[in-house]
């Protein structure tokens, strides 16, 4: 396990820096990194040899030596001679938070399409950093963002670079391509679909596991949830059952962070399109952060940034539990839950229940005895109100949206 010590530069007095350092903490937690000691310093401008002042790298250096660490972690991204001018100073591998992110996913990538995804935001920020990190990653041996293309001994040029990147990009098309057709299948179907969206471990997965609980029972098709950053990075989707015979599709997304890598947004583009064509998101909201709004504001941010517009976006302000009662949520609509016990759960549906389903509307239809499997398609499939026998044939009383109206158009009455 590496030791680290945590740097930040407080550029122009920044409020946030508290919480900044806090979450890098927990990335290099997240990365199995052990943190010994965490200093800032308030700089106005940033300095070109070493991004902080000189003075300050003389102080880094007194306190790697007296705590015996053996990496030190910036808060703030730096360029390639940078990390060389400061590898030289202290002694000790130096890695930015970029890089940090980037082996926190090289770590979670489980499938095919998230490794590729990493790989190439991991090229990009090597291809970005070679004239000054050329000599500190040939002289490491694995470590903090060494995973990865590193332990292939990808010759560290330019145009190598390059051409690997392309090579990964033509095969992320390809898996793209077939989850492109997959979604399209889905689409067909006009089975509405919901988005879980949100910073990273506010409690995403665990929403759809309580969900998945409360209304299917069904263990099996529970998703992976552990109390650190980026736990999951795949995509996960299910058909959530409701007592009503409607049903959705829910699916849980990467979760993002404050800064969050341009050329990871970038690699990850084509999992985050799932956001895109929701017909509903549920943002879930770490209550028991004192900086969730700011969380807030950074997901709608990144939201904006892959292109998420106008979508109608439901609340869930969860870990309740762990406050006293005088936070109030400031965003509608909203719900307020504790999603480890399930506290708020039965009103998270019902809130879905009423929006997601609002363009549905009571029709009449009338189906001849002749055609007596369509009452039985109906019934299987929607949420009848009443139904009847006439001399003409079955009154049904249903629950429609417009396009599911217009396939049984033939049979509408009133």
């Amino acid at each position: 396990m590496y030791k680290a010590i945590l740097v930040g530069a407080n550029i122009n007095n920044d409020q946030m820096m508290e919480y900044y350092m806090d979450e890098l903490k927990n990335l290099a937690l997240a990365s199995n990194v052990e943190v010994l000691y965490s200093m800032t310093q308030s700089v106005k401008s940033i300095t070109p040899k070493f991004y902080i002042g000189s003075g300050k790298v003389e102080e880094i250096k007194t306190f790697i030596d007296n705590l015996e660490a053996d990496v030190v972690i910036f808060n703030n991204e730096l360029s390639g001679s940078q990390i060389r001018n400061l590898e030289e100073a202290l002694g000790v591998r130096v890695v930015d938070r970029t890089l940090l992110i980037i082996d926190i996913f090289i770590r979670r990538a489980k499938t095919k399409e998230a490794m590729l995804q990493v790989e190439i935001a991991q090229l990009n920020y090597l291809k970005t950093r070679l004239v000054g990190m050329r000599t500190s990653l040939n002289r490491q041996q694995g470590g903090i963002g060494s995973r990865g293309p590193g332990e292939k001994k990808l010759e560290l040029d330019r145009r190598r670079i390059d051409h690997e990147i392309v090579k990964l990009n033509k095969e992320l098309v390809e898996i793209v391509k077939s989850r492109k057709i997959q979604r399209k299948n889905r689409n067909k179907s006009n089975i509405k679909k919901i988005a879980i969206v949100g910073y990273t471990n506010a409690g995403k997965s665990t929403l759809l596991n309580a969900l998945l609980e409360f209304t299917n029972k069904d263990q099996d098709k529970q998703v992976f949830v552990e109390n650190m950053l980026f736990a999951t990075l795949e995509t996960a989707t299910r058909v959530i059952h409701l007592d009503n015979n409607k049903q959705f599709i829910l699916t849980d997304t990467v979760g993002f962070i404050s800064n969050l890598p341009h050329s990871l947004v970038e690699s990850f583009k084509s999992t985050l399109e799932e956001i895109t064509e929701a017909d509903y998101l549920i943002h879930v909201v770490d209550t028991s952060n004192i900086y969730h709004e700011d969380q807030i504001e950074v997901t709608n941010k990144t939201l904006e940034e892959i292109g998420v517009h106008d979508i109608e976006t439901l609340y869930v302000y969860n870990k309740f539990d762990l406050l006293d009662r005088t936070t109030v949520p400031r965003h509608y609509p909203n719900a307020v839950v504790s999603l480890l016990t399930e506290n708020g759960i039965d009103k998270v549906l019902t809130l879905i229940k009423e929006n997601l389903f609002k363009d549905f509307a009571e029709v009449t239809l009338l189906i001849p005895y002749s055609e007596g499997e369509l009452v039985s398609q109906l019934n299987e499939n929607y949420n009848i109100i009443s139904q009847e026998y006439e001399n003409e044939g079955t009154k049904i009383v249903v629950e429609l949206n417009q396009a599911q109206k217009m396939k049984y158009e033939n049979y509408l009455i009133e």
